[in-house]
């Protein structure tokens, strides 16, 4: 049987009964999406949340996405973004006890015939990331550990440059070159995905994919010119199937988290 890993992100839960922006309501958002990972035909073997689970990293926030989380009945690996609180969130998810208690936020995860790796790239109280040298200390020793098995790397930030101007002066500012030459030197590495930029987004990058997974909730118009304005809209939210196929190959799909008519027979 095929291997697939759900990745949610960016679901920016707010405090209970108030909404981003003051029009998302980023809780029903994640509950809808949720309903949605349970509705698939194929269950995926695990889900990993890519970060900026809440919106201020506040207990109040994590117990409502908790609720949510909750109702899921495979694996859920969660990791840290810049709104996020890295003990905030060990201490309201103590049952995740590969959270661990270093200063990063990482780990490598079994699924089945695939390894999940999640790398930190967070940056206290900045909105940018960073890979210093202990983090990339750390991939190295990971990668060289699990080179025989096919690698899905996770982290917030994205390693490279998506053309949305505002978003990138906020992305990954130190590591992105060195982490690409480290990964070009893994093979196995089938995927590189991330979160922060709240759409679909996808780039070859060191000899694999990189890619972004579009929000659970709001998501950031496709404006490419490099001083357009920082914007958000109501495009459909989603999230993404990454899966091994019995080739050892992985195929990603994007699958929209909200409900729509069908799916009919073609006649």
């Amino acid at each position: 049987m095929n291997t697939c890993l759900l990745q949610l992100t960016d679901s920016h839960v707010c405090m209970p009964g108030t909404r981003l922006y003051g029009r998302v309501d980023t809780a029903r958002m994640l509950d809808t999406a949720v309903t949605a990972v349970l509705n698939l035909k194929q269950a995926p073997a695990a889900v990993v949340i890519t970060s900026d689970l809440a919106e201020s990293g506040a207990a109040a926030e994590y117990e409502v996405a908790a609720r949510a989380i909750r109702r899921l009945p495979m694996p859920v690996y969660l990791m840290p973004g810049n709104h996020d609180d890295r003990e905030q969130l060990r201490k309201s998810f103590p049952d995740h006890a590969y959270l661990g208690t270093g200063t990063y936020l990482q780990y490598a995860a079994a699924l089945g015939d695939m390894r999940l790796i999640c790398l930190d790239t967070v940056v206290p109280g900045q909105p940018h990331g960073e890979l210093d040298d202990a983090r990339m200390s750390w991939l190295a020793e990971q990668l060289e550990r699990y080179q025989d098995e096919t690698v899905i790397l996770a982290m917030h930030h994205p390693p490279f440059a998506t053309l949305i101007g505002h978003m990138d002066k906020m992305g990954l500012l130190q590591g992105a070159p060195e982490l690409e030459k480290l990964v070009a030197s893994y093979p196995n590495v089938a995927r590189v995905i991330c979160g922060h930029m709240h759409r679909a987004i996808d780039i070859g990058f060191a000899g694999t994919i990189a890619s972004v997974a579009p929000s659970t909730a709001h998501q950031i118009p496709a404006d490419l010119d490099p001083d357009a304005p920082a914007m958000w809209n109501l495009e459909p939210p989603g999230f993404r199937l990454h899966v091994r196929t019995h080739e050892g190959r992985v195929v990603t799909h994007t699958v929209y988290s909200n409900q729509y008519p069908g799916p009919y027979f073609f006649a």
